[in-house]
């Protein structure tokens, strides 16, 4: 009965595996008719992995799958730096109001306002009074439908904002930020790439404490 049962096993095996894999197999025994293996899968180099796991990269054909391209710093860039002498620095103190940048004090700079919502990205320039200067989204510069909502939509956006900025003498401002959209960081990058010199950067996102009941969840 047993060796009815491993032959059909040991032909299986046979012609799943080479000889490669399989490089110290000791005879048949008479009696049993079944081989003895006795070296390891593991150790003959046998690769395991699945073909789900392997990503669209790994195959060939014309649908392979093309990475998106970096452009404008990065479609994932969100690094923004920050030069600093001390660590207590970053933070306001009271003296911060009074204290001058580039001969300017820092309630008299002016601000730049960056509303960053998941569909645009909207920058105004405005003085301490709210008296607008100059205003720029991201449609301004080309931009269409979905691709007003991108960072890389928001940094270019913010560049000809700062070049323009540049040109009127506005070049030490701070920045007020509200929204949680992808242009949050990105707007600021493409100021200090301009050359605007931003000496503060103020979160003016709304939290809601209390929101209203959300909407049901779609049947699909």
């Amino acid at each position: 009965m047993l060796r009815r049962l491993t032959l059909p096993i040991r032909a299986i095996v046979e012609s799943a595996f080479s000889e490669k894999f399989l490089p110290n197999v000791s005879g048949c025994s008479p009696n049993s008719g079944v081989r003895i293996i006795t070296q390891s899968f593991a150790s003959a180099g046998l690769h395991t992995s699945s073909v789900r796991q392997l990503g669209r990269h790994d195959r060939g054909g014309e649908g392979r799958y093309k990475p998106k391209e970096m452009t404008a710093g990065g479609e994932n860039s969100s690094i923004l730096e920050i030069r600093t002498s001390r660590i207590d620095d970053r933070f306001p103190d009271l003296q911060l109001p009074t204290r001058v940048f580039n001969g300017i004090m820092f309630k008299d700079l002016p601000i730049v306002n960056v509303k960053a919502s998941m569909n645009n990205t909207i920058m105004t320039v405005t003085d301490v009074a709210g008296a607008v200067s100059l205003i720029r989204a991201c449609g301004y510069d080309g931009f269409k439908n979905a691709r007003k909502g991108t960072n890389v939509a928001a940094q270019a956006t913010a560049f000809t904002l700062g070049k323009k900025m540049v040109q009127r003498g506005f070049k030490t401002v701070r920045a007020r930020v509200q929204g949680l959209g992808p242009g949050r960081l990105a707007s600021l990058k493409g100021l200090t790439l301009a050359g605007v010199d931003v000496v503060s950067i103020t979160d003016n996102t709304p939290v809601s404490w209390n929101p209203p009941r959300a909407r049901k969840q779609r049947r699909l």
